[in-house]
C-alpha cells in the first residue's frame, strides 16, 4: 500500500487484505468507525497515524488539523464530540502530559460522539527523552484503555473504541507503542460503520463546565462508569485464554508477540492470558485464571502495570500464587523487550536452561554484529541548523555563555564539534530554562527552538521573559517545517492538514507583538552577515539587559531537494581545490558537513551528498572550496 495513494484506505472493501503500517491500519481503523473530526500535533513514533488521515482527509469528507500542541488538539476533538460528532486525536506519550490538563478534566466531562485518544509509547526512547508508560494515564484519569498487538488489532481495536466511549459516554484511550506502530502486518479490511459528518449540534449541558459544584458531582460519575466498563472488559472479546498448561503467562500488547515465540522456542507448555482492555482490568476472570495456574508469569514492557493489579488481586484469593515478572528482577524496567528478553525471562521465572531463538540466527548475529559502523544521528548535509550554530559559535567566542536547547532536529547542536547545550527537557523548554538561567545567574544565556516548537510551547514562555525583564538570546531555528517528524505544516508554512492555502503566522511578528524590541531575521547561509548579527545581539542583551530574538529562516535541505527535483533543477556540488587547500580542518573539525571527510590525508567533498549549500566555501579562510563546474558531473535529483 502506498500512503501517497491514499484512496486504497478510503475503499469500503470488508475482507480485502492489505500490507498496513501499524499506524496506517490505526488510520484505517478511524476511517472504518466514522471519524469526523481529527486533530494532532506530529510526534514520532505516532506522527503516520495523522500523516494518513491528512492526506485521506479531503476525499474522505472529514476534517483534519495540524494543531499547535497537544492539548490544543485534545480540545479540538472534545469539542467535536461535544456536538455529537466522533472524533479522534493522536500523539506520541509526552505529548499527553502536555494535553493532560484538558484530558484529566474531560474524563470528568465525559463526552457525547465517540471521542479516541491515541498515545504511542516509545521503549528505548528510539525518538524520544524518556522511556514514560502511559497506561497510568488511563488508570490516573479514570479512562478506559484499549491496547492492540498487532496492526491487525490496532485497526479493529481503533474502530471499536468509537463504540465503546459512546456507550460509556467517556473517551477511550488507545495505547500502542513503537514496535506496534512502526511494525507491518497484512490487516484484513471490516466495513465502514458510518460516514462522517462536519456539521454536530451542540446541546447546552451544566456538566461541560466544569466548576467545583459540577466537578463533584462528575467525579461519582467517572467512578460510576470506571465500573461499567469493569463489566465490558470482564466480556470483552480484547481479553482471551488460550493454550494448555500449568503455568500461567499474563501479558498485553506487542509483548505477547514475544511471549508466543518465547514457549515455542523454549517448547513450553503454558496458558496465556493476553489482555487488549487493559483499564480496567477484568478482575473476576484474572483471578478464575490465578486460581487454576501456578505460577504466573507477568510479561510487560517498561513498568509493572499489570503486575502491580494481579499482585493486588492475589491477595483476595483463598490460595497462594506465585507471581514472577519484574519486581524479581527476571524482566527489565527499561527499554524494549524482544524474544531474547523474554526467553530469558520466562526461563529464569521457571529455572529452566537457557535456549536461544535459533543457534543459526544468534550465530550470524555474532558475527555481524561488530562488522557493524557506528551510525551517530548527524544534522543532514546542507541543514541551516548547522550553519545556524556555527555562526553563534563564532559570535559568541569568549563569552562562556549557557545554551538552552529544545525539542527537534536542533537538538543535535549536543554533538561535536558543536556541543552547544546544557540543558534540555521538553519542547518549548529552552527558553523557559533560559528564563531561569536569566535570574539565577551572571552568565550569558542563549536559547534555542525550533519553529514548530516556537509555537507548540515557547509562546508562553517568552511572554514570560517579557514581563519579567529576562535577559537572554532565543534563536528560532525557522526551515519551514516541523522537520524532525516526517515535515508536517505549522501555523507559519502556509499549508494546513487539509493541504489547503492558510494564513502564515509570522514568528518575528509575534515576538514584537509581545514586546519584544530586539528582533531580527537573519538567512544563516549569509555566514558573515549571521556572524555579526548574534555578536552584536548579544552586546545588546547584555547591555540592555532584555529578551532578544533572531530567526534564523531557511528551508530544510530535504524540502529543498524535493523541490529540486520536482523543478528538475541540477545541483551543482562543490569541491576542494588542494592547490589552494591548506589543511586547516575548520570545515571538517568546526563545520562537520557529513558530505566533507578527509581521504589520504587532504579534504574532499562527497559529489553525491553535497546539497550545493555551498555554505563551506563561506567559512574556507582560504577560498580552496569551489563549486564544480564540470557540467558531466552535475547531478539531478
Amino acid at each position: 500500500m502506498n500512503v501517497a495513494d491514499p484512496e486504497f484506505l478510503l475503499d469500503d472493501s470488508p475482507g480485502r487484505v492489505m500490507l498496513l503500517l501499524g499506524n496506517e491500519a490505526i488510520a484505517k481503523g478511524a476511517v472504518e468507525g466514522g471519524v469526523s473530526v481529527v486533530a494532532a500535533y506530529p510526534g514520532t513514533p505516532s506522527s503516520e497515524i495523522a500523516d494518513t488521515l491528512s492526506l485521506l482527509a479531503s476525499k474522505g469528507g472529514f476534517y483534519m488539523e495540524y494543531s499547535t500542541n497537544e492539548k490544543v488538539a485534545m480540545e479540538v476533538a472534545a469539542s467535536a464530540s461535544f456536538c455529537g460528532l466522533r472524533s479522534l486525536t493522536c500523539m506520541k506519550h509526552v505529548g499527553l502530559n502536555v494535553a493532560s490538563d484538558a484530558f484529566i478534566s474531560l474524563v470528568h466531562t465525559g463526552v457525547r460522539g465517540g471521542m479516541v485518544i491515541i498515545t504511542v509509547d516509545d521503549p528505548f526512547c528510539w525518538s524520544s527523552q524518556n522511556e514514560q508508560d502511559n497506561r497510568f494515564f488511563a488508570q490516573f484519569s479514570g479512562a478506559p484503555m484499549l491496547e492492540p498487538s498487532d496492526p491487525q488489532e490496532a485497526k479493529d481495536i481503533t474502530a471499536y473504541a468509537f463504540e465503546l466511549s459512546e456507550e460509556l459516554q467517556e473517551p477511550v484511550l488507545v495505547r500502542t507503542t513503537t514496535r506496534v506502530s512502526h511494525a507491518r502486518g497484512d490487516v484484513k479490511l471490516g466495513s465502514t460503520k458510518r460516514k462522517p459528518s462536519l456539521k454536530g449540534t451542540f446541546e447546552r449541558d451544566p456538566r461541560f463546565g466544569l466548576l467545583p459544584a459540577s466537578a463533584r458531582v462528575r467525579h461519582k460519575v467517572v467512578l460510576k462508569r470506571i465500573e461499567e466498563a469493569r463489566q465490558l472488559s470482564e466480556k470483552s472479546r480484547l481479553n482471551s485464554v488460550f493454550g494448555d498448561g500449568k503455568t500461567g503467562i499474563i501479558t498485553s500488547g506487542v509483548s505477547h508477540n514475544y511471549v508466543m515465540e518465547a514457549i515455542n522456542a523454549l517448547n513450553l507448555e503454558a496458558s496465556i492470558f493476553k489482555l487488549g482492555f487493559t483499564h480496567p482490568l477484568p478482575e473476576e476472570r484474572l483471578m478464575s485464571f490465578m486460581s487454576s495456574h501456578d505460577p504466573i508469569i507477568i510479561v510487560e514492557e517498561l513498568e509493572p502495570y499489570l503486575e502491580n493489579h494481579v499482585k493486588a488481586l492475589s491477595n483476595r484469593l483463598k490460595k497462594k500464587v506465585r507471581i514472577f515478572g519484574k519486581q524479581d528482577g527476571f524482566f527489565p524496567r527499561t527499554g524494549e523487550f524482544n524474544t531474547r528478553i523474554v526467553i530469558d525471562g520466562i526461563s529464569k521465572s521457571l529455572d529452566m536452561k537457557h535456549v536461544t531463538v535459533s543457534p543459526e540466527i544468534e550465530k550470524a548475529y555474532a558475527e555481524v554484529q561488530p562488522l557493524l559502523p557506528p551510525r551517530p544521528p548527524t544534522l543532514c548535509a546542507g541543514c541551516s541548523h548547522r550553519a545556524t550554530y556555527y555562526a553563534v559559535k563564532v559570535a559568541a567566542k569568549g563569552l562562556n555563555p549557557l545554551y538552552s536547547n529544545d525539542i527537534g532536529c536542533y537538538s543535535l547542536g549536543v554533538a561535536p564539534p558543536f556541543q552547544m547545550y546544557d540543558t534540555m527537557l521538553c519542547m518549548g523548554s529552552g527558553t523557559g530554562i533560559a528564563c531561569g538561567f536569566s535570574a539565577a545567574q551572571d552568565q550569558p544565556v542563549i536559547a534555542f527552538a525550533g519553529d514548530s516548537t516556537f509555537f507548540h510551547a515557547s509562546i508562553p514562555a517568552l511572554i514570560n521573559a517579557v514581563y519579567n525583564r529576562h535577559s537572554f538570546l532565543l534563536v528560532v531555528m525557522d526551515n519551514g517545517a516541523t522537520a524532525m517528524t516526517g515535515h508536517q505544516p505549522h501555523p507559519g508554512t502556509g499549508v494546513s492538514g487539509m493541504g489547503k492555502p492558510a494564513p502564515k503566522v509570522k514568528i518575528e511578528e509575534i515576538a514584537r507583538g509581545i514586546g519584544v524590541k530586539l528582533v531580527y531575521v537573519i538567512d544563516p547561509f549569509d555566514v558573515k552577515k549571521s556572524i555579526r548579527v548574534f555578536r552584536d545581539t548579544l552586546k545588546k542583551v547584555q547591555e540592555r539587559k532584555e529578551v532578544a530574538v533572531v530567526v534564523s529562516r531557511r528551508e530544510c535541505a530535504l524540502l529543498t531537494i524535493r523541490r529540486k527535483r520536482k523543478e528538475k533543477t541540477p545541483i551543482m556540488p562543490w569541491k576542494v581545490d588542494p592547490e589552494k587547500c591548506t589543511g586547516c580542518m575548520i570545515c571538517v573539525e568546526e563545520f562537520a558537513c557529513p558530505a566533507i571527510f578527509v581521504a589520504n590525508e587532504k579534504v574532499v567533498i562527497d559529489p553525491n551528498i553535497c546539497v550545493d549549500c555551498g555554505v563551506c566555501a563561506e567559512i574556507c579562510p582560504y577560498g580552496a572550496i569551489e563549486r564544480e563546474k564540470d557540467r558531466h558531473e552535475v547531478k539531478t535529483i
